[in-house]
């Protein structure tokens, strides 16, 4: 049986043929981007019911990854933090191994000991969970409402649909 748990909801599948009602969803993996006016202090990250340790009001993409996912809830190689430092530059948080192709819960900061300004986060891309998440690269899947064959061309947890040939 399959782990439905969040961070690991990939079913183990096969490459036989699916079937959906209507043209497929390709997954999206989630991307947050943290932005700071703080200009002193620290602050801690929160993902999940983790916390980070207290982290400079000026902190690197490296050190906040690496503090990500440190966290029991994201774990190593599911997210990938580019841009910064804080303060100076956004930080743009990439989810992907495990969560990849999921709606994640949202990163959260803790201002009370950052002085100069705040530190904020947005969401500015929801993951989305692909049709038929779990199905192998090179698996099949067919609209029975239009008649339209698809091929996975992206991955388990991410699939990218597209479409068989020059069917209309």
């Amino acid at each position: 049986m399959a782990n439905n748990s969040p961070g690991n909801n990939i079913s183990t599948n096969v490459l036989g043929p699916r079937y959906n009602a209507g043209a497929p969803v390709n997954g999206v993996d989630e991307v947050h981007t943290i932005t700071g006016a703080a200009t002193g202090g620290t602050i801690p990250f929160t993902y999940g019911n983790r916390q980070t340790a207290q982290l400079p009001f000026n902190v690197s993409a490296a050190a906040l990854q690496t503090a990500l996912q440190g966290l029991g809830s994201i774990n190593a190689g599911n997210v990938i933090c580019t841009g910064g430092p804080l303060g100076t530059a956004p930080i743009v948080c990439t989810f992907g191994g495990e969560l990849s192709g999921l709606d994640v819960p949202m990163i959260s900061v803790d201002n009370t000991l950052a002085t100069g300004g705040v530190v904020s986060v947005a969401s500015t891309t929801n993951g989305v969970s692909g049709t038929a998440r779990g199905s192998l690269p090179g698996a099949s899947l067919t609209d029975t409402t239009n008649a339209i064959a698809y091929i996975n061309t992206g991955t388990a947890a991410k699939p990218t649909w597209t479409k068989v040939g020059l069917q209309t």
